[in-house]
């Protein structure tokens, strides 16, 4: 039998449980400290991103009203609700995915484009 310490050869039953609990104190002391450097790396990170958000959003410009829309054009498929897309940037992705499946826009329907933050 190949042990480190001969003293750990005749150990008996208190010495042997009171090893196994110090080892899961040491494997649970690790455990609860990395979550607490996890937790804190998590905030600061946060923290960094509003902060970088918070003066972007303060010059925001008045949206103007939006225009009443005419009747839909022949061999359109109804409208798209537009969620935080500018119509510049969901024009080019419905021309992107016309473009990739090989078909005309006008016989696409797309329901809704939501940016995912």
């Amino acid at each position: 039998m190949f042990l480190v310490n001969q003293a750990m050869v005749d150990l008996n039953v208190g010495t042997a449980g009171l090893v196994a609990v110090l080892g899961y104190a040491v494997v649970f002391v690790g455990l609860i400290a990395l979550m607490a450097v996890i937790i804190v790396v998590g905030k600061i990170m946060v923290a960094r991103k509003s902060k970088e958000a918070a003066p972007a959003a303060a010059p925001a410009p008045v949206a103007a009203p939006k225009p009443v829309l005419a009747a839909a054009a022949p061999g359109t498929a109804g409208e798209v609700k537009l969620f935080d897309v500018a119509d510049k940037e969901a024009a080019m992705l419905m021309a992107i995915v016309a473009n990739k499946l090989g078909k005309p826009l006008n016989e696409l329907r797309f329901k809704s484009i939501k940016e995912v933050k």
